[in-house]
Parts: structure tokens; sequence; C-alpha cells
């Protein structure tokens, strides 16, 4: 019999979107001054970002990122429209709630990722503590969305990123692409677990 987990629903914070800058602000885990950086371009339907996510992120987390020997840049890389309203969604939840978000969304991608994402997704959204007027509201606006798709045509320009995901090592291109393996995304990062 498979373990299932609780979700417990979040509280709805401020029916407000947060300025532009702030939901286009870095996210991020890790400390800052990490001595190694790595970049991940990801796409929220992409079943190999998935496989990552839950296969191999959860290690890296906690050998490599809560030990301070790695921050991990998370960047948006949509390949669709549900990637792209995903990726918005989880830069109006206030900061501290967009990893578990993401992690929600690629343990539920099979779900979501299809006709009718809009409302699956915002049901994940309610789940974080957005109420549907202010998902509504980051659905439509369109800063938010040509910022999502300014962080992908970065990745393309300045990373040469055409496949996801993609890890960028200490700012080395062309980077890594697939759903490594923790050892070798130690290996990459130069680092030992």
């Amino acid at each position: 019999m498979a373990a299932t987990a609780t979700v417990t629903a979040l509280p709805a914070r401020a029916q407000t979107l947060p300025p532009i800058e702030a939901m286009l602000a870095e996210r991020a885990l890790g400390r800052a001054d990490a001595p190694v950086t790595v970049i991940e371009y990801f796409s929220l339907t992409c079943v190999h970002c998935a496989a990552f996510h839950r296969e191999t992120l959860p290690r890296v987390k906690s050998d490599l990122i809560d030990s301070g020997k790695v921050r991990l840049v998370q960047n948006d890389f949509p390949l669709d429209q549900p990637g792209l309203l995903g990726s918005m969604i989880a830069r109006a939840l206030p900061p501290d709630r967009h990893a578990a978000f993401i992690d929600m969304l690629f343990r539920t991608q099979a779900q979501w990722a299809r006709q009718g994402f809009v409302d699956e997704i915002a049901k994940i959204a309610a789940l974080a503590g957005m109420s549907r007027e202010t998902f509504d509201a980051a659905m439509r606006n369109e800063a938010l969305q040509r910022g999502v798709l300014e962080i992908r045509l970065r990745g393309e320009q300045q990373h040469q990123v055409n496949a996801t995901p993609t890890f960028i090592f200490n700012n080395r291109v062309p980077g890594v692409s697939g759903a490594i393996p923790f050892d070798r995304f130690a290996r990459e990062a130069g680092v030992s677990a």
C-alpha cells in the first residue's frame, strides 16, 4: 500500500499582488555565500524536471544546500501555457511559499498539466494560501507574464539553454541537461557530499 501525504491548506494571505520587482526577484535555495552556485532552468510541465525534483533534489538539499556547499537558483523556462501559468502563480506567492509550491506542482504534474490546467493550478494555489481573486489577478498580470518569459529568454541567450532541466554550474556554459542523478550533480558542482 502506497504512503499518502497529508496536505493542509494554508490560510489565504492579502488579496493584492506583490510589486512586480518582488515577484520577479531571484528564487534560490541555500546561502547567498555558498562557494558553488548552480542555476537550474526548469519547466513545470517537463517530466524530466519533475523526475529531478522528486528523485534528486531532496538529496541535493540535504547534502549540499543545507550544508552550505551549494546555492541553487531556480529559473523558469516554461515550455507551454500550463508551465507558464504555474511559474507565474509560483512567483505571485510569498517567497517563503515558492519552493513548496514548485515541489507540489512537480509531484502532481500528471493531474494538472493537461486540459483544464487553470482550475487545477488554482486548487493547488489555494492550498498554498492564495485566494481565487489573487490567482486571477496574477494570471492576468501582463508584466508578470512578460517577466517570466524574459527569464527564459535570458537563459537561452546567456546560458545557451535549449532543454529542460538544464543546470549551469558556476556559470560554466554550456550547462548540463537532463534529470541528472545526485552523484553527477555533486561531481559537476565540484563538491563532495
